[in-house]
């Protein structure tokens, strides 16, 4: 059955015509320096050709599926595009100055109204050096530095670049949330 007809079934099943499932990511990112919250960036990113598709492979066709998922940082001023994949983005590269030998895990919690997040377990970076940092992505390969995996999404800050020192720590929270209208 073809999405337009499957979005007709499901509509007449709910007693609606124009029902479509939007999901979105919601980012919030602090930056913590000697303990305290230096500057914290929240708002939502765009997902990317390749990680709709993947969504949609894995769930309406039912193609293998593993939930493994990792985020990583970008350098300074991003511009993401739709069309970015792993090893294609040319408006922005990889920041891997942090102590972590990979990228960090996205670990989940519980699903509940038509949301989940990381926020019991948040992907943390332990910054190095000094950095300019832009933004973050989510993909599904966990190399540093790694140009292969599907690229699900990538958040460019709405504030504008941050800096980082040796030792601040990022902390990302991934909020997923699906809508119905």
């Amino acid at each position: 059955m073809k999405i337009a007809g499957l979005r007709a079934a499901l509509g007449r099943v709910l007693g609606r015509t124009h029902d479509t499932f939007r999901p979105r990511m919601h980012w919030h990112i602090e930056c913590v320096r000697n303990g305290a919250v230096i500057w914290v960036e929240d708002g939502f990113n765009l997902i990317v050709d390749t990680g709709i598709n993947d969504a949609l492979d894995k769930w309406l066709k039912g193609s293998s599926y593993t939930a493994a998922f990792y985020v990583g940082l970008t350098d300074g001023t991003p511009t993401p595009n739709a069309a970015d994949t792993m090893s294609s983005h040319a408006g922005w590269a990889e920041v891997t100055d942090y102590d972590e030998s990979i990228r960090e895990a996205l670990t989940l919690g519980s699903v509940s109204s038509k949301s989940v997040n990381n926020s019991a377990s948040k992907a943390s970076f332990t910054i190095n050096g000094t950095a300019t940092v832009g933004g973050a992505f989510l993909t599904t390969d966990s190399t540093k530095s790694g140009t292969s995996g599907t690229l699900i999404s990538v958040k460019a800050f709405t504030a504008g670049d941050r800096s980082v020192v040796a030792a601040d720590v990022l902390n990302v929270t991934v909020t997923v949330t699906g809508s119905s209208s």
